[in-house]
C-alpha cells in the first residue's frame, strides 16, 4: 500500500499533536513535517511535496486561505484539508473556493478527519457534517466508510471497535457491533470508559451488540451466506438503529469480527460474499461499516491472491 506523505500546519501544538495521534490510525500515512505559521507551511510543502497538507485558517504571517493558494501552485500534487474551529459559513466557502476539497471543524476531528483525507484523496469533497447550511458544490456525497482492520491482538480489537462507536454515540448518531460472547462484556466496559452510557443506548435502539456465532447460524447456508437473508436482516436492523438516532441526519456505525472469523476458519468465499453485501449496504444505507480480521490468519505469498480480493472491496486497509 502506498506511503501518503503529510504536513501539518497549525500554530497550536496540541492541535498538531492531536492530528499526529489520529494519523497513527493509518500506518501508511506518516507526518514527515510540521509548521507553526502559513509562510513556513508554503516553503515546507515547496521543499517536500507532500500528498496532503492539513492546513489551519487562523494562521500567523500568512492566512491559511493565501497559504493554500500558494501551495497549490507550487506543490499542484499536494492535497489540502483544513482543519479549523471557525464554522462561518461565508469563511468554509471562501477556503473552498481556492479548490480545496475538505474543510473540517476541529470539534469534529476526531470522528471525521481520516474520513476527510481518503474523501480529499479521491477527489472528492467533505465538509464536516455540524457545518449547517452549507451546500456542495462538488455533487459529491462525502464517502462513506467501509474499511479493514486487520488486528494483531483482542486489544487492539477491543479498542478500535471502542472508537467507532463511541464516535458514533457522542454524535447522536447510532451503531452496531457484531462480536464475540467472549468479547462482549470487554466492550461494553470500554465504551463506559469513554463515557458512553452503553445500557442506555441499548434501551433505546441506538446501539445493538450482536453475537458472532447466533449470527453466521442465521446467515448460513451450507457454509455459504445467503445474500438475500444478509441484505433483509442487517437492512432492517440499520433502519431500526438510524430511527432511534438523535442526530438530524443520522448514520450507523457498524462494526463487526464475524467475516475475520470466517477468514481464520478458511471459509474465504463466504467472507468475500458478505463483504460484497456489506458494500451493497454501504450504497443503499447511511452506514460506515469496519471489518476486521485478525492477523495471524494472513500467510504470506500463499494468500496473496485472497487478500488482495478482501482488501478491494474496502475503501481503506490498515493494521495495528
Amino acid at each position: 500500500m502506498p506511503t501518503i506523505r503529510i504536513v501539518i500546519v497549525d500554530d497550536y501544538e496540541r492541535w498538531r499533536r492531536q492530528a499526529r495521534l489520529l494519523f497513527r490510525a493509518r500506518p501508511e500515512w506518516q507526518v514527515i513535517a510540521e509548521a507553526s505559521d502559513g509562510s513556513e507551511a508554503v516553503q515546507k510543502a515547496e521543499k517536500l511535496k507532500p500528498d496532503l497538507v492539513v492546513l489551519d485558517i487562523g494562521l500567523p504571517k500568512l492566512n491559511g486561505i493565501e497559504a493554500a493558494r500558494r501551495i497549490q501552485e507550487l506543490s499542484p500534487g499536494s492535497k489540502i484539508v483544513f482543519l479549523s474551529q471557525n464554522n462561518d459559513l461565508d469563511l468554509v466557502r471562501a477556503a473552498l473556493s481556492t479548490g480545496v476539497l475538505g474543510y473540517v471543524l476541529k470539534t469534529d476531528a476526531r470522528g471525521e478527519l481520516l474520513p476527510a483525507v481518503d474523501a480529499a484523496l479521491r477527489g472528492k469533497q467533505f465538509v464536516s457534517s455540524s457545518i449547517k447550511g452549507f451546500t456542495d458544490t462538488s455533487g459529491a456525497k462525502a464517502p462513506h466508510r467501509h474499511e479493514l482492520l486487520m488486528f494483531s491482538d483482542d486489544t487492539v480489537l477491543l479498542d478500535s471497535f471502542t472508537r467507532f462507536i463511541a464516535t458514533a454515540l457522542k454524535a447522536d448518531n447510532a451503531a452496531i457491533a457484531l462480536v464475540t460472547k467472549s468479547h462482549q462484556e470487554s466492550l461494553r466496559q470500554r465504551l463506559r470508559a469513554e463515557g458512553v452510557d452503553t445500557d442506555g443506548a441499548i434501551q433505546q435502539g441506538t446501539f445493538i451488540l450482536l453475537d458472532v456465532a447466533d449470527t453466521l447460524a442465521t446467515l448460513l447456508v451450507d457454509g455459504l451466506p445467503d445474500p438475500v437473508r444478509f441484505l433483509e436482516d442487517f437492512s432492517g436492523l440499520i433502519k431500526e438503529a438510524a430511527k432511534a438516532a438523535k442526530a438530524e441526519h443520522p448514520r450507523v456505525a457498524f462494526c463487526g469480527e464475524c467475516l475475520g472469523r470466517l477468514w481464520a476458519e478458511g471459509k474465504t468465499d463466504a467472507a468475500i460474499r458478505l463483504e460484497q453485501g456489506c458494500d451493497e449496504l454501504v450504497k443503499t444505507h447511511e452506514v460506515d461499516i469496519l471489518c476486521a480480521y485478525p492477523l495471524r490468519s494472513f500467510h504470506g505469498e500463499e494468500d496473496e491472491h485472497i487478500f488482495q480480493s478482501i482488501c478491494a472491496e474496502h475503501s481503506a486497509a490498515y493494521s495495528q
